[in-house]
């Protein structure tokens, strides 16, 4: 049974365990007035730091620091590399593809290459009919044996006409030595019959005359004898020249039959690979007519950069070539020349930019690129598409 000193005690024992709750609050309150002591920092306390959102942690910010610098690093890095290089798209290779025609009419009668087929210089393609151009060939020399006939026969006109110039001068002498001793004998017959006409009859002064007259007439016979053999050996030494131009165009006819037969036979002018072969045997060709090509081994590249990019291309420098043929290794070669004009300036319709409304388009400039070393078993050809690379500084 309960005492009445028993609540008494309760309420004491609750005040008690009250008081000794509120004690260290009252601890708290006077440590906070209390001064710290110099040098002694509060540490923070493990909940409150676990509290604190991620971003703000000091590992965090120290880790972010260093991704923004080696960021910076690499962009810089990656600034130097690209403003060092020019590089293009819009490139390929060339060459001078050497087209292969006939240079004369004829039937085909042999084909001795196939497509892709690596050819040499000089190596025979395409054979056509000979038979009409050896007949050609026979036929001019022919025609140089008659024209050299002809020079004998003239030659020998000129040896004829040389012997009737000295016969006529011959015949001068002699008409001229006879009219000087006619002369002489009607001299003396005139001074005799001046001196003593009964010594000498008229009749012998009158024949005197007339054989001096005679003798003179015989000599300019003579000598217009002589003028006609001179014109004569003229004519003969004129003979004789067109004989020699006739055997010097029988001998270019023999030259050119003979360069027309050698043509029955279609050869290589480079070294190369034949292409887009289009003759087969039987088929009639004509001069001019394409019948294959060649792509030749000598190739290059063409890049078309924009005109605000060639300020720092030069001849010499060095270019890294990505050919798409050949994915697995680049090729090196090296700028030749920058072309003096953009492509547009050579096209077939060239723009003119003075009509109508004018929009600026930036233009390409073609600059041309050597190939100094390709990678080995890599299969080029004109028009195959690369990505140049070229080192400015």
């Amino acid at each position: 049974m309960e005492t009445p000193s028993d609540p008494a005690r309760r309420t004491a024992r609750l005040d008690s365990s009250r008081a000794a709750d509120a004690q260290p609050a009252r601890d708290d309150v006077r440590e906070r007035n209390l001064p710290r002591e110099p040098g002694r920092t509060a540490e923070p306390s493990p909940a409150r730091n676990e509290g604190q959102p991620w971003f703000r942690r000091r590992g965090v910010i120290i880790g972010g620091a260093l991704i923004l610098i080696l960021a910076l690093v690499l962009g810089a890095l990656w600034w130097w590399h690209e403003s060092g290089i020019e590089t293009t798209d819009d490139a390929y290779l060339e060459a001078h593809v050497v087209y292969v025609s006939p240079q004369i009419a004829g039937q085909v009668t042999r084909v001795l290459v196939e497509d892709n087929q690596p050819v040499r210089a000089g190596q025979p393609l395409v054979e056509i009919d000979p038979s009409q151009f050896q007949l050609a060939v026979q036929q001019a020399l022919a025609s140089r044996q008659q024209a050299q006939t002809a020079l004998g026969q003239a030659t020998a006109s000129v040896a004829v006409a040389q012997a009737g110039l000295a016969q006529a001068n011959a015949d001068v002498a002699s008409t001229q030595a006879t009219a000087i001793r006619a002369q002489q004998d009607l001299k003396r017959y005139q001074s005799l019959r001046a001196v003593s006409p009964r010594a000498l009859a008229r009749s012998t002064v009158d024949e005197a005359v007339a054989t001096a007259r005679s003798a003179v007439a015989q000599q300019r016979a003579d000598e217009q004898r002589v003028r006609s053999a001179r014109a004569q050996i003229a004519s003969a030494e004129a003979a004789v020249a067109g004989a020699r131009a006739r055997i010097a165009t029988a001998q270019a006819g023999v030259a050119q039959a003979r360069l027309n037969l050698s043509y029955t036979t279609v050869t290589a002018r480079v070294d190369g690979h034949v292409a887009n072969r289009s003759v087969a045997v039987g088929t009639y060709v004509t001069p001019g007519q394409e019948m294959m090509a060649i792509v030749p081994l000598h190739l290059w590249v063409r890049a078309n950069f924009k005109e605000d990019m060639i300020a720092k291309l030069r001849p010499g420098q060095s270019v890294s070539i990505h050919i798409d043929a050949c994915p697995a290794a680049d090729a090196r070669g090296h700028v030749i020349s920058i072309q003096r004009g953009s492509g547009e300036a050579f096209a077939l319709l060239p723009p003119e930019n003075a009509t109508g409304n004018y929009i600026k388009v930036v233009q390409r400039v073609p600059v041309r690129i050597a190939l100094d070393s390709v990678p080995a078993g890599c299969v080029l050809g004109p028009g195959m598409s690369v990505e140049p690379v070229i080192r400015v500084r």
